[in-house]
């Protein structure tokens, strides 16, 4: 298969085929409650949350670096990544599907699921 066949394949994905990944590779790294939240029409600047907790400061780090390996490896770069350093709360953005990482203290403070109540939970399958 050659490289622009590649990217148009990656390319073509849609925002919850692009979130699934997000979120098969959160589950093989550990990731702790991962949740699929469907922002469709409700916010301007995704279409998909992926939100997931780490046990530790190093696992967020772990897991942020991950998921940017795994996407990496699809042809697809993060637009924004922030909080990495810290390991509490990071946001990778993949222009369509936004990733946030927390620190479980973290996920619970700022409660996005409950900022975001509206939004319909995306059922993907763990395997």
């Amino acid at each position: 298969m050659n490289l622009k066949r590649l990217k148009k394949e990656i390319l073509d994905k849609t925002g919850l085929e692009r979130a699934t990944l997000c979120a098969q590779a959160a589950w093989d790294n550990k990731a702790e409650d991962v949740v699929v939240l469907d922002v469709q029409g409700i916010s301007s600047f995704a279409d998909y949350f992926v939100i997931m907790s780490g046990r530790s400061s190093r696992h967020v780090q772990g897991l942020a670096q991950a998921l940017e390996a795994t996407m990496r490896s699809k042809r697809i770069s993060a637009a924004n990544a922030e909080g990495i350093q810290d390991g509490m709360w990071v946001l990778l953005d993949f222009d369509d599907v936004v990733v946030h990482i927390f620190y479980h203290e973290q996920r619970s403070f700022y409660d996005l699921e409950g900022l975001w109540h509206d939004a319909p939970r995306v059922e993907i399958d763990e395997s």
